[in-house]
């Protein structure tokens, strides 16, 4: 994307923001307004920019026609996402991949695998209305990886998800990875862009403030900076420093 800017009427979230996104996996940092949700909509092609250019997997999105091109090799998990109740959980993922134009004779075997991926196969045939919280975030997992898409975004994905779930989901983006995908996990904990993420960009107020990898942004680290960790400590200086700077500036 290039002088990319983003909002919702007059009001302004993301403002000529210039941003590459690598196969791997990058984390999304950044505090809650920062614009991540926005940016991650925004390269789901479910709102067109209000300006610059968007361009995804080497065509510019112009058009509903080259945006719904575009989102046969996207798969994205929004913080909150709908479901039919009735649906039943293999359904509810075959579905996803007949909404991203997965070939029929590869639907099955799709989504029986981003079943397996995340831990569900023995609650396949299952209704949507009877998961726990956990088990409704491990579905959407799997409608977002079904097809193996080259583009997988993921908001907040482990929210919900225990401390086992949690280690099994950082090994199964990881090995998405390795796949070749470009996988962009926005979060809010440090803890899971530390153990799984190659790239690490931080948000805020719609403009990113850092960009490189954990063990970087680790290194940047303020003496008095708050924080448990290394990388959390260096993720509040980063916050800090533009801060410093906007208070400079006016």
């Amino acid at each position: 994307m290039t002088s990319l800017s983003q909002g919702y009427g007059v009001r302004k979230i993301i403002d000529s923001l210039t941003l590459d996104i690598a196969p791997g996996v990058t984390g999304l940092l950044g505090p809650n307004g920062a614009g991540k949700t926005t940016l991650l909509r925004t390269l789901s092609t479910m709102v067109p920019p209000q300006s610059g250019t968007l361009e995804l997997f080497g065509g510019e999105v112009v058009s509903e026609k080259s945006a719904r091109t575009a989102r046969r090799n996207i798969g994205y998990l929004p913080q909150e996402f709908g479901y039919y109740p009735a649906f039943s959980v293999t359904d509810f993922v075959r579905y996803c991949a007949w909404l991203r134009e997965v070939p029929d004779k590869d639907a099955g075997p799709a989504t029986r695998q981003a079943l397996a991926a995340v831990g569900l196969t023995d609650r396949a045939r299952d209704r949507m209305k009877s998961l726990s919280g956990g088990m409704l975030r491990r579905a959407g997992i799997a409608c977002a990886i079904v097809g193996s898409p080259q583009l997988i975004l993921l908001d907040e994905p482990t929210v919900g998800l225990d401390p086992a779930q949690r280690l099994d989901f950082r090994n199964l983006i990881r090995a998405l990875s390795q796949q070749g995908a470009a996988v962009v996990l926005s979060t809010h904990l440090v803890e899971d862009v530390s153990a799984a993420c190659d790239a690490v960009i931080v948000l805020q107020q719609g403009s990113v403030v850092y960009r490189g990898t954990p063990a970087q942004l680790a290194a940047e680290a303020g003496p008095t900076a708050p924080g448990d960790s290394a990388l959390e400590r260096g993720y509040m200086t980063m916050l800090s420093n533009r801060a410093n700077e906007a208070d400079a500036a006016c």
